[in-house]
């Protein structure tokens, strides 16, 4: 009881201090290209896509390595984890400041992907679920609030830096960041991890408990990996599909912009009327029919777009909650952590890829394939949806 007591106590302080990490974390890598990539192309004479590969690499390395960050925060908690995070990203930072040819500016983003696997939701999930077993929700809803925030703080950041310094001086401003606020957080704020108690067996149902075991696994896999892919695709490329429906650029970023607060605003109702009095599924259930009528709507109409990516929107926001709530009832609370890390690496790798599919399929058959595509896949994602409540039941 000792072990746990000061967990319970710190457990907001823990939260915020976890939260201003994640801000950080997300905006000065997975957020980065979209104020640094145009001035660190101009500047190299790189071009553009090359520039923004760089976050490909960083997404697909993190994919591959995050089963063994997850066996890490399993083992010995997620104190040293995230603390090891942020190193990385100050490292991966620093080079990319004095990166001068383009070898080296992707071993960098490198370095930054083993730093976004130890440092970003994955690993912060992993870190609460691993702290408060099934009493995590609500501490994951929260710092899903701080999340959100990652873009609106750090995009003005790092284009106030990028005009006063240039993007080399963005990147070492970042680095000291990392060293000076989110590393001293890390390792005074988590507490240590409470031991975790051996399984008791029963042989007659572990063979069939494995089996549902592995379905479920692999239902909720293909359900994450499916909005992870519709989500980055969204991302990068929702205001060249705008303009291609008739949609000028200021009106488009305006439209995009709403996107944002329906995120925040969705996991806000979440927090406020979901925590513990209904089970996760279905809170995944609605976060993917809101992603499938966000995107249907968006593809069958012109008049209700601002509709259309508001329900878009709520939906991504409540499912990033669901990510991290239902491993924590579908599966044993002890394993937790080193089931995040599993389930993280086909979503990171699909993540590094689906840019690229998108500007392929824009290229072949333009903006209506890309958002039938989409609305097919967030369709099926509902189907899988109801499989795993089918089996849960």
């Amino acid at each position: 009881m000792e072990a746990t007591a000061p967990i319970a106590h710190n457990r907001r302080v823990l939260v915020t201090a976890l939260g201003i990490t994640q801000i950080l974390a997300w905006g000065s890598s997975y957020y980065l290209p979209a104020v640094l990539a145009a001035p660190i192309a101009k500047d190299t004479g790189w071009s553009l896509a090359s520039v923004v590969a760089g976050l490909s690499c960083g997404l697909l390395l993190a994919g591959l390595v995050s089963p063994v960050t997850g066996r890490l925060i399993q083992r010995h908690g997620g104190r040293p984890v995230l603390a090891a995070s942020s190193l990385l990203l100050a490292a991966a930072h620093s080079l990319l400041a004095t990166a001068t040819d383009y070898p080296l500016y992707l071993v960098a983003w490198l370095l930054m992907g083993l730093g976004m696997s130890s440092g970003l939701y994955d690993a912060g999930f992993a870190t609460l679920g691993r702290l408060y077993g099934q009493g995590a929700r609500g501490a994951i809803t929260n710092l899903t609030l701080f999340g959100g925030f990652a873009s609106t703080v750090c995009w003005p950041l790092s284009a106030f830096l990028v005009e006063h310094g240039g993007w080399r001086i963005a990147c070492l401003s970042y680095a000291a960041i990392h060293l000076a606020v989110c590393l001293p957080l890390h390792l005074w704020v988590i507490p240590p991890p409470p031991p975790v108690p051996a399984p008791m067996k029963d042989r007659s149902k572990e063979a069939s408990a494995t089996g549902r075991t592995r379905a479920r696994f692999i239902l909720l896999a293909s359900i994450l990996t499916l909005a992870a892919m519709i989500a980055s695709m969204l991302s990068v490329h929702l205001l060249t599909l705008l303009q291609l429906r008739g949609v000028g650029l200021a009106a488009a970023v305006g439209l995009g912009a709403l996107i944002g607060p329906s995120q925040v605003g969705a996991r806000v109702a979440e927090l406020l009327i979901g925590r513990n009095r209904h089970h996760p599924i279905w809170t995944m259930l609605t976060s993917v029919s809101l992603l499938a009528a966000g995107i249907w709507l968006l593809l069958a109409s012109h008049t209700f777009i601002a509709l259309a990516l508001i329900l878009y929107g709520a939906g991504n926001g409540i499912h990033t909650i669901a990510r991290g709530a239902l491993p924590l009832v579908l599966f044993d609370p002890r394993q937790y952590a080193a089931l995040m890390g599993k389930l993280a690496t086909p979503s990171l790798i699909v993540q590094a890829a689906a840019p690229s599919i998108g500007a392929l399929l824009l290229g072949v058959g333009g903006g209506n394939l890309v958002l039938s595509a989409l609305a097919v896949a967030a369709t099926i994602n509902v189907g899988l949806c109801a499989c795993l409540i089918s089996l849960r039941r």
